[in-house]
């Protein structure tokens, strides 16, 4: 009974436009497919950012509110153990549906540049966060150039504790996560 809920939340979810699944259980967790992930990665960005308002891929990275305007999704079904960046050869099949979105915008719209953000939970120093993070993105980011996307087109950031999903002090799963956002309409050059 308890797994039909489960699915009939996830299927509710998806109804409504939501990809990360938050109110689900780590159990319930799933990978958007490449054709949700090309929808909600190829859609334009939320505010129009005229050509001489985009700003440097490093002034991205420190502003929230240019972030926050990027086509983007959470993915919090890349399981990350406590304070670990390693992804499980068992999760390899996530990162290639990953890169499959990616790959197909890349095709469509030619030169596009992703930011992917690394997460934590609130456990620990601030600096071991930044730096775990860190690694988190770098290590996806590793895992879709495995998968044929190319380096050119990826930045890395970790936030660390700064942006959590659940506001707590205590260790969550969910803020465990890696953001994926297409950020091309926004940084000069692209």
């Amino acid at each position: 009974m308890t797994h039909c809920l489960q699915r009939r939340a996830a299927l509710a979810a998806l109804a409504g436009g939501a990809l990360s699944l938050t109110a689900l259980p780590a159990t319930a967790q799933s990978t958007p497919s490449a054709a949700e992930l090309l929808d909600r990665l190829g859609a334009d960005p939320s505010r129009v950012i005229m050509p001489d308002a985009r700003v440097s891929i490093g002034e991205l990275k420190r502003r929230r509110d240019l972030r926050r305007i990027a086509p983007s999704v959470d993915i919090q079904s890349i399981n990350f153990a406590f304070g670990s960046a390693h992804i499980p050869r068992s999760e390899s099949w996530k990162l290639e549906e990953i890169a499959i979105a990616m790959k197909r915008i890349l095709r469509r719209r030619g030169r596009e540049l992703f930011l992917i953000e690394g997460h934590t939970d609130a456990v620990g120093s601030n600096a071991a966060n930044l730096r775990l993070s860190q690694a988190r993105a770098e290590s996806v980011a590793a895992g879709l150039a495995r998968h044929g996307v190319p380096w050119r087109a990826m930045e890395t950031i970790g936030y660390g504790e700064e942006d959590l999903l659940v506001p707590t002090q205590r260790a969550e799963w969910r803020n465990r996560r890696v953001t994926l956002r297409r950020v091309t309409d926004l940084v000069i050059g692209y």
